[in-house]
């Protein structure tokens, strides 16, 4: 399916609402897949969880673009960005190096030790702030609180489910990646709605932290290559990870974040 659409043409023909302007927004749908838009605007649209590869912008306008996310062979005027965004996110957060040279049990003994000092600073920080901050979403992102909320669920997922091989972990205040199903996190007792404190959370929180120090501690190198064959979450694909890929997992996931984390307290302290 080929569009060709200019600004001018969407806003005189459908698909429009009632007042003329199309509709703002758009979920779970592959309407756009194999689109092409000339001359369209797309000023202040949001993409949220979408799947974007082999996008291709031409003599565009970008300014004030903020791209997050799985970013790869990213080329701007012809030129492959990627090595130049990882270098310098390397350069201010080498916990990401740390990370990807794991190999050995003792590596990823090391690489908690790293993850556990890291979020002591970082959860430091936010109790300077007001309760009030820690559940305030900052440009539309989870707050510091809902981040860890789906920790709680990472950790049940990836460490309980998976290398502990228990059917049913999951924490009633784990929250789910976006694009998840609601009616599958509420079978697996996730209550997707919930408001809880902080103070509530951060008590889940520490027993998680508690079971990977637990795993980790007594790694081995024969642990580390054994396979579990539990899927993380029901909707998840059904084969075999090692022990250190489902840890791996869990550990970019703390990493990354604390990463967002950190940005997003910058802006509320900056207030």
């Amino acid at each position: 399916m080929i569009f060709n659409v200019s600004a001018s043409t969407l806003y005189r023909h459908g698909p429009y609402g009632h007042n003329g302007a199309m509709a703002r927004q758009y979920d779970n749908t592959d309407v756009f897949r194999g689109a092409s838009f000339t001359s369209a605007t797309f000023a202040a649209a949001e993409f949220r969880d979408c799947d974007m590869r082999q996008i291709k912008i031409v003599d565009s306008v970008l300014v004030d673009v903020n791209v997050s996310g799985d970013v790869r062979n990213f080329l701007v005027n012809d030129v492959d960005v990627t090595p130049f965004v990882e270098a310098e996110l390397n350069r201010r957060h080498p916990e990401r190096v740390q990370l990807q040279e794991m190999r050995t049990a003792d590596d990823y003994r090391a690489m908690w030790d790293t993850i556990e000092r890291l979020w002591l600073e970082t959860v430091a920080r936010a109790e300077r702030l007001p309760e009030s901050a820690r559940h305030e979403r900052v440009d539309g992102e989870w707050s510091f609180v809902e981040t860890l909320r789906h920790l709680l669920f990472a950790t049940d997922a990836w460490a309980s489910r998976t290398i502990l091989d228990e059917p049913m972990p999951f924490h009633r205040l784990g929250l789910t990646q976006t694009g998840y199903p609601p009616a599958d996190a509420a079978a697996l007792g996730m209550d997707l709605d919930a408001r809880p404190s902080y103070v509530a959370v951060m008590e889940a929180r520490a027993g998680r932290m508690a079971l990977v120090r637990g795993i980790v501690d007594d790694l081995t190198e024969n642990e580390l290559a054994r396979m579990c064959t539990r899927a993380p979450a029901p909707g998840y694909p059904e084969e075999p990870r090692s022990v250190g890929s489902c840890l791996f997992v869990v550990m970019i996931e703390e990493c990354e974040h604390r990463r967002y984390m950190v940005r997003d307290l910058a802006a509320l302290e900056a207030r």
